[in-house]
């Protein structure tokens, strides 16, 4: 991939200044430009062509949900994901047609987690899509589709199959997993989760309290990754019904 062009939006300048730093700090962005108001984003996108568009919800005049409408209607549209303090406007943000809903603060990790879903290279690093754990005095392949879950356990991370079985690996990090992992599927739920969308068969909420449920087991979804958890699974919802 060459390298994405993005544009972030918010009306506070130290969310900005470091939601443009860590995009210049991201190896699959090519050129990022700013903008504090909807105004400017839209006097810019006049004159400049972006493939990713991040916006902050709440803003004065034009909110970030109305200039998501407004970029629909353009011929070539970029794609647009929200960065944002608010999680309740998930559901509003994938009506709009977001690709994704980042909670603040946001970091390096999740970003880049984003933006290779967006636009995932055309040859992608298939390094982590089979590793090779020790069985005993096995050497098993465990490819990423057998994989329900990952779980990871300070140094270490845990794959659980849909067979119940887990393999405890050594030197791979969780976000280095997540990158590579979440443009086939899977999503981040808690900083010590990493589950395949398609195995979620539940997601609870009861009082401040949010779980989704894998075959038998149910893992804790955090306040942070809450909102794109249940934007990733109603868009796989919407997506079976088309």
């Amino acid at each position: 991939m060459n390298g994405l062009t993005v544009l972030a939006v918010d009306d506070e300048a130290p969310s900005l200044d470091e939601l443009v730093y860590l995009l210049d700090r991201c190896e699959v962005v090519k050129r990022s430009a700013a903008a504090a108001t909807a105004t400017d984003a839209l006097r810019i996108l006049q004159e400049e062509t972006f493939d990713v568009v991040l916006l902050d919800v709440r803003m004065p005049g034009l909110d970030g949900l109305e200039l998501a409408k407004v970029l629909r209607r353009f011929a070539h549209p970029p794609a647009v994901a929200f960065v944002t303090a608010h999680e309740e406007h998930a559901l509003a943000a994938f009506e709009v047609g977001a690709c994704g809903y980042l909670l603040k603060p946001v970091t390096s990790e999740r970003l880049r987690a984003l933006l290779d879903r967006v636009a995932p290279a055309p040859e992608p690093d298939a390094a982590l899509d089979v590793i090779a754990v020790e069985v005993g005095s096995t050497t098993r392949m465990v490819h990423r589709r057998e994989v329900a879950w990952v779980e990871s356990a300070g140094d270490y991370v845990r794959l659980h199959t849909d067979e119940g079985e887990n393999h405890l690996l050594v030197r791979v990090p969780m976000a280095a997993l997540e990158a590579q992992w979440v443009p086939h599927g899977f999503v981040r739920v808690h900083r010590s989760y990493l589950v395949d969308v398609a195995r979620i068969r539940e997601l609870s909420t009861d009082g401040a309290r949010t779980t989704v449920r894998v075959g038998e087991v149910e893992l804790p979804v955090s306040r942070r990754h809450a909102a794109e958890v249940r934007s990733r699974l109603i868009g796989g919802v919407h997506r079976h019904l088309r």
